[in-house]
């Protein structure tokens, strides 16, 4: 009988559980989960914080569904994998042995190297503890300074408001994520920011995060401001938690490298999810995600080949909904990052280093008021798109350039600033999709 071992409990675990399960009905499954919480939504602890959603909503497992797959769970810390004895050492001395491992340890994020960090009061938004810890805080605080860029550092500053707090947000540089959004983009973001009540600090920088008994005051920036505080936040990015690779002749580049069946250089050993660094095709190297959904695709064609049933990972366009302040919007694709973000280091959780790729394509955009629609126009297909607000033409856009679609025929009128986008990509999609596009493209008309 196989001996199957995950460390992990996110995402890409989980669904290697699902995947082995559906080959192997029988074999040992233990999963290793560092959190007690176990398997959670991370995308969810965003609305978790707004209030808008309970903890018990977080949990799309429920223990009868790892009943049901047959799962060992043991709640620790995976120290160091032998790989000649096929054995995992945990933090109590303990050691598991596998025939086939699953790496799946995702990210952690990064720290903020300044005087200060140690201070309560220092937060980050990385797992549920997190999360409640944040919840405690601002229950008795009043005011806190967010730094850092992405979708966690919006995350937090949206929590904290939506708590009550007065918020100050910093940006190092002019504007709002300007590696992923361009400068429209990244304006109607900071302009329903401001309407909510958010002060934006633009062109500052910290210093240093000042205290008093252990505890947060205040935090000084590079050109030495000070403002008073009781809460940091820092959201300057995440990095794969690899470690558990080390000194095992496992291939580390960013992440841990992995062929097109997700298995690493060593045998009977796979990794998958945020820790993973993926080849794409599409970009012509291998990359880095932190998004739920390829984790999850990962994590299942993982446990397919742990099963023994041999099957490719076919990386498709980047792809994340989101929500920016207040703001649903859809990324996909190669977006073209054309300016350096000084306010992320690497990338944060909700993205992928596929969108900065900078395409040989043609921006075309439509505006009408806070919603807004870009997409990179290749000579015969779309390379990538953005769509803010209004999403009633996401489906098909994605269709569009996951099927790498020839738009040949609406080329030009794409690129015609006397014609409306959206009605030509709705009368697109009715012509090669008639049974799906009749509903976007009533809609759009209505």
């Amino acid at each position: 009988m196989a001996k199957y071992l995950i460390i992990g409990a996110g995402a890409a675990g989980v669904s290697a559980i699902e995947a082995i399960r559906s080959q192997d009905p029988i074999g040992e499954i233990t999963q290793i989960c560092e959190e007690s919480a176990g398997y959670y939504s991370r995308p969810g602890l965003a609305y978790y914080l707004t209030g808008e959603i309970t903890e018990d909503c977080l949990y799309p497992f429920k223990e009868t569904d790892f009943k049901r797959l047959k799962v060992q769970q043991i709640t620790a810390q995976a120290k160091r994998i032998i790989p000649n004895e096929h054995r995992v050492e945990l933090h109590n001395g303990q050691s598991l042995f596998y025939n086939r491992l699953l790496i799946a340890t995702g990210a952690r994020a990064t720290e903020a190297k300044v005087p200060g960090n140690e201070l309560e009061g220092v937060i980050k938004l990385d797992n549920i503890e997190d999360a409640h810890r944040i919840l405690k805080f601002a229950h008795r605080r009043r005011t806190a300074v967010i730094v850092g860029g992405g979708i966690t550092a919006l995350e937090l500053v949206e929590g904290f408001r939506a708590r009550g707090l007065s918020v100050h947000y910093f940006l190092r540089g002019d504007r709002y994520w300007s590696n992923v959004l361009d400068e429209t983009e990244s304006h109607i973001v900071e302009h329903r920011l401001k309407e909510e009540g958010i002060q934006i600090h633009y062109q500052t920088e910290l210093a240093e995060i000042v205290g008093k008994r252990g505890r947060v005051t205040g935090v000084l920036t590079t050109d030495g401001k000070k403002i008073n505080c009781d809460i940091v936040g820092i959201a300057i990015g995440i990095q794969p938690r690899k470690s558990i690779a080390d000194d095992t002749g496992i291939k580390i580049d960013r992440g841990i490298s992995v062929d097109e069946f997700l298995n690493t250089n060593i045998p009977d050993i796979c990794a998958a999810g945020d820790v993973a660094q993926v080849y794409d095709p599409a970009v012509g190297k291998a990359i880095l995600d932190s998004l739920w959904g390829p984790a999850r695709r990962q994590g299942y064609i993982a446990g397919l080949n742990m099963a023994g049933k041999k099957t490719p990972y076919y990386k498709g366009a980047a792809f994340n909904v989101t929500r920016l302040a207040g703001l649903t919007t859809t990324i996909i694709g190669a977006l073209g990052g054309r300016e350096q973000d000084t306010d992320v280091v690497g990338i944060v959780r909700g993205d992928s280093e596929g969108w900065r790729q900078m395409p040989d394509a043609i921006a075309a955009q439509a505006n009408f008021n806070v919603n807004r629609l870009r997409v990179l126009v290749s000579e015969n297909h779309f390379v990538g798109a953005l769509l803010m607000g209004d999403q009633t033409l996401s489906r098909a856009i994605h269709h569009i350039i996951i099927e790498k679609t020839d738009i040949s025929s609406i080329r030009e009128r794409i690129l015609s600033p006397s014609l409306s986008i959206m009605d030509v990509i709705a009368d697109f999609w009715i012509e090669i999709s008639p049974v799906h596009g009749s509903k976007e493209h009533a809609t759009i008309k209505s």
